[in-house]
């Protein structure tokens, strides 16, 4: 699937999609250890916000800034975090100035992109985060690239890409991430997922 494709995809999705996910679950406690070790007056970039309730919703005390390829979906965030400020945009290019945010949050986002690009996300990333900021993302566990016909029962196709976890590994490394840890928590969704946090070493 190309940009557009994804992009129409998830426009599509986006209601059925956000009935499915709740706003609680083990993997949304991740961010409470997240938000401790921030600054005071923090600027958290989610990326992948989705309609905003599953991870930008959960940034409380921080100035939040949401970011996602899906129109609809931002549609949906606005009125579920209206004091977010949200941004159309691409991970591979992330539109937001060098230096700028404190941490990122990446919840079942990076995967969206073909895995030969995610040296470029986290390149991005690293980018906008101030030295010393901090990664939270949803990783591969192993290497797969596929498109999954009428997923979640919606009729849409949705495409799913990773190198698996040792390329990931590396590529969060190359671009001056050091691991901080790596853990399984459960989805709301019925599966068990990677999760991985990092710190930008600048």
């Amino acid at each position: 699937m190309d940009r557009q494709e994804l992009r129409r995809a998830w426009d599509a999705v986006a209601d059925d999609y956000a009935r499915t996910r709740r706003a609680d679950g083990e993997d949304a406690a991740l961010i409470n250890e997240l938000l401790e070790d921030l600054p005071e007056a923090a600027t958290v970039l989610d990326v992948g916000c989705g309609d905003g309730m599953r991870t930008l919703a959960n940034l409380a005390g921080v100035d939040r800034i949401g970011l996602d390829l899906s129109r609809r979906q931002l549609e949906l965030a606005a009125g579920n975090v209206s004091e977010a400020h949200l941004l159309q945009g691409e991970m591979t290019r992330v539109p937001l100035a060098a230096n700028s945010v404190d941490a990122i949050t990446a919840y079942h986002a990076v995967f969206h992109v073909p895995r030969n690009e995610h040296p470029a996300v986290y390149d991005e990333f690293a980018r906008v985060l101030r030295p010393g900021g901090r990664l939270l993302a949803t990783v591969g566990s192993s290497r797969y690239e596929t498109v999954r016909r009428d997923w979640l029962g919606s009729g849409q196709s949705m495409f799913f890409s990773t190198p698996g976890r040792r390329r990931t590994r590396s590529g969060l490394e190359t671009a001056g991430f050091a691991i901080v840890w790596e853990q399984v928590v459960d989805d709301p969704l019925g599966s068990s997922v990677p999760f991985v946090l990092a710190e930008y070493q600048g």
